[in-house]
């Protein structure tokens, strides 16, 4: 497997943002067909990419907010040949492990759904990203179920982003739970990184 080098987002399609939130929506029938690399890009940027050089803390901005800016969420992205982390810098799918993993996006009987679907993104925080240096204005971030607020919350300003996406380019997704402990066991995550939820991304069935 090579990294996915992604083409420049294009940041001037689809539909205003109020009538994509008029056609925001859960759908749960998604079919195998294969995004096209162009929307991908588009999609991955508007879910997590940087939009500015500066922001605060000094680091780049990002689509979606995190506390601190601390860009605690990891994306890793499950296409039909394998698994693959994006990377905002240098906006590229970096590969790490061969193998369809859709089926893990899913619980249960939801693994029926998400089997041979063409993107699942899986959330991971990585708890190191949190800093509790001395210059850190906030003092509870180091607290763990502070830290689980923050990433329950930053994950839902992914989720919507791509959720918005989604209605602006006729796709469909549905954001839901996963196979954790199969995730566990695969992923080869850092002691501090936790699997948190899934989202199926495809075109309508």
């Amino acid at each position: 497997m090579n990294p996915i080098i992604l083409p420049e987002p294009m940041k001037t399609s689809g539909k205003t943002l109020l009538e994509a939130l008029s056609l925001r929506q859960t759908n749960r029938n998604i079919g195998p067909r294969e995004i096209p690399l162009q929307v991908l890009s588009n999609l991955l940027w508007a879910a997590f990419g940087v939009n500015r050089e500066k922001a605060s803390f000094n680091k780049l901005g990002r689509t979606a907010p995190s506390a601190s800016n601390s860009q605690e969420i990891y994306l890793y992205v499950a296409l039909k040949n394998g698994l693959y982390l994006y990377e905002a810098i240098p906006h590229q799918l970096t590969p790490i492990s061969a193998g369809d993993f859709s089926v893990m996006s899913g619980q249960g009987n939801a693994s029926k759904l998400t089997r041979h679907t063409p993107v699942n993104i899986f959330y991971v925080v990585d708890l190191s990203r949190y800093d509790t240096g001395p210059d850190q204005p906030d003092p509870h971030i180091g607290d763990p179920e502070v830290q689980k607020s923050y990433y329950y919350t930053d994950t839902g300003f992914i989720a919507q982003n791509i959720n918005l996406f989604a209605a602006s380019e006729g796709l469909a997704t549905w954001f839901h739970n996963c196979d954790k402990e199969s995730i566990k066991a695969k992923f080869n995550l850092r002691p501090t990184q936790r699997i948190l939820f899934a989202q199926t991304v495809g075109y309508p069935s």
